[in-house]
């Protein structure tokens, strides 16, 4: 598969086995994604063939596709054979008079339905709505009137619905809390079919993946084990064959020599077989990796006081629903904390009120309906928000939107910022408007760099980061020295970088003074 001169897979042969699950890893703009349409079809090869099995569970990446559709009924049309006949006796029964042919066909319907587990299947889709948190006062609903990241949920029980044999999950863990995440991973572990998923989530794909396929150097190269194994064989390959080429070119150069110094005398027959050999022993040739490492570092321009927050009744309400109750806590500089708990339960908008009066972040009064947050002194934040939209000035060059928060640094400077994110050579000057979700979030995280704040505030972080982006950044919240506040469903950040955990469970905020790992424990 070739987009114009760029190649994706080059005469790729590879067999995805039953009982097995695989990661699919790479970079962003390796081909995962085209990958997995060439698997599910709706992307014929340019050259070769792709064999699957009839019964196919995929993850739809289109959210407004089955707007008109009830939730229930969405999960159910994931089993194709099954949804057909369903429509079929439904057009028919809805027949005042009947043939016999029809009466014959309802059937034959009747049959399909009952192969297919029809008659359970109201109660099968519910069964999965519920694991993955969506309340069966939503089931009768339509898709339409659902959020972002419950269509995403629903989308992911139609991809489970049905006994697939195999199952295609493309970024499964987007939008999930931690438990539906969980939920999610105990569900897999136990599925017996081909599973095949692209995630950006070390943890799970550690702890789901039997195997890992990596696309890189243009082809696909399956290894034993999850991301780390992957990572730890691939490295191990390439030494061996590095030092392997380095022994073969001294070996070489020696009967180069011999050849140089010989060649035009008596040994002739010495030199033909050392030339031999010289073929014999032509160094095996590295494919360049496409793996792209981002070097993300987290300076302060000064250190804050010795509190850097201290929160005093803080409290917000949306109508009727209060989700902040007269929260307070005093985070001592240096603290790292981790805001877990399922979606929907206030921790974006436990960020928002304790930013609603914070230097050098656009004031938003609406925030906070009562309470205080005071910020210490000489505190500057550096904010990195969960809903990226309208927060990049659009009609902007990366460069020009970058350089306005530090107009006195160079041009140079600038450049050299965007290369560390892999901005290389003309990405710098993309528009704004043209940046994807990937790039933007790379572009934010170097504006942060280039102000060299003492507190970061982090909603979402990992959303449009690959595997190498997501390492990078556990890697720079670890060494960062200034404060932290963080909601992520990662468990590799949250076990890594926490030092404190603020558990939200719906009626209580939980104040948990140690590591995720200490807090989980505390728990048994």
């Amino acid at each position: 598969m070739r987009f114009g001169s760029k190649v994706l897979f080059d005469d790729v042969t590879t067999t995805f086995s039953a009982g097995r699950r695989y990661g699919l890893t790479g970079p962003n703009g390796a081909g995962k994604s085209t990958f997995m349409k060439l698997l599910t079809g709706e992307l014929p090869p340019q050259r070769g063939t792709v064999v699957h099995p009839a019964r196919l569970g995929v993850l739809r990446q289109d959210h407004f596709a089955f707007d008109r559709f009830r939730v229930a009924d969405t999960v159910i049309m994931g089993n194709h054979r099954l949804w057909a006949a369903l429509e079929e006796r439904e057009r028919l029964y809805a027949k005042t008079d009947m043939t016999d042919a029809e009466g014959m066909r309802l059937g034959e319907l009747e049959g399909i339905v009952g192969e297919e587990d029809g008659y359970e299947a109201e109660s099968n889709a519910a069964i999965l709505l519920q694991g993955l948190d969506i309340p069966d006062r939503l089931h009768g609903r339509t898709m339409a009137e659902l959020q972002g990241g419950q269509k995403v949920r629903v989308l992911l029980a139609q991809a489970l619905f049905g006994r697939p044999e195999a199952l295609l999950l493309d970024e499964p863990t987007n939008h999930l809390d931690l438990d539906s995440i969980h939920w999610l991973r105990e569900l897999l572990v136990r599925y017996e079919g081909t599973l095949i998923v692209v995630s950006h989530d070390r943890h799970f794909v550690n702890a789901v993946c039997t195997h890992t396929a990596d696309i890189d150097y243009q082809t696909i190269i399956t290894y034993t084990g999850g991301y780390d194994d992957m990572v730890l064989a691939k490295t191990q390959i390439r030494t061996r064959v590095e030092a392997d080429n380095e022994q073969r070119e001294k070996k070489i150069a020696q009967l180069q020599d011999f050849i140089a110094r010989f060649s035009a005398g008596t040994r002739a027959s010495q030199v033909m077989s050392r030339k031999k050999e010289v073929e014999r022993l032509q160094t095996t040739e590295l494919a360049r990796s496409n793996i792209q490492r981002p070097y993300i570092k987290f300076a302060m321009n000064r250190p804050s006081g010795r509190v850097a927050l201290e929160a005093k009744g803080v409290s917000k309400a949306f109508g009727d629903l209060k989700v902040l109750s007269s929260f307070g806590a005093i985070v001592n500089r240096g603290e790292k904390i981790v805001l877990v708990g399922r979606n929907g339960l206030g921790k974006t908008t436990m960020l928002k009120a304790l930013l609603a009066d914070a230097p050098g972040v656009k004031a938003s009064p609406a925030s906070i309906d009562a309470g205080t947050a005071r910020w210490g002194h000489e505190v500057s934040i550096g904010y990195f928000p969960q809903d990226h939209t309208g927060f990049i000035e659009k009609g902007l060059t990366a460069v020009d939107w970058l350089h306005q928060f530090d107009p006195a640094a160079s041009r140079q400077d600038i450049h050299g910022l965007l290369g560390q994110m892999l901005f290389s050579g003309e990405e710098g000057v993309k528009p704004t408007e043209a940046l994807s979700g990937g790039e933007t979030a790379r572009l934010l995280f170097c504006r942060i760099m280039l102000q060299k704040p003492n507190v970061l505030v982090l909603d979402e972080p990992t959303n449009h980061l690959d595997l190498e982006s997501i390492n990078a950044l556990n890697v720079a919240l670890q060494k960062y020295e200034g404060t932290v506040f963080l909601v992520t469903h990662d468990e590799d950040l949250m076990e890594e970088v926490g030092t404190r955990v603020w558990h939200f469970d719906g009626r209580t905020i939980q104040d948990f003074k140690g590591t995720y790992e200490e807090y989980e424990a505390s728990l048994v």
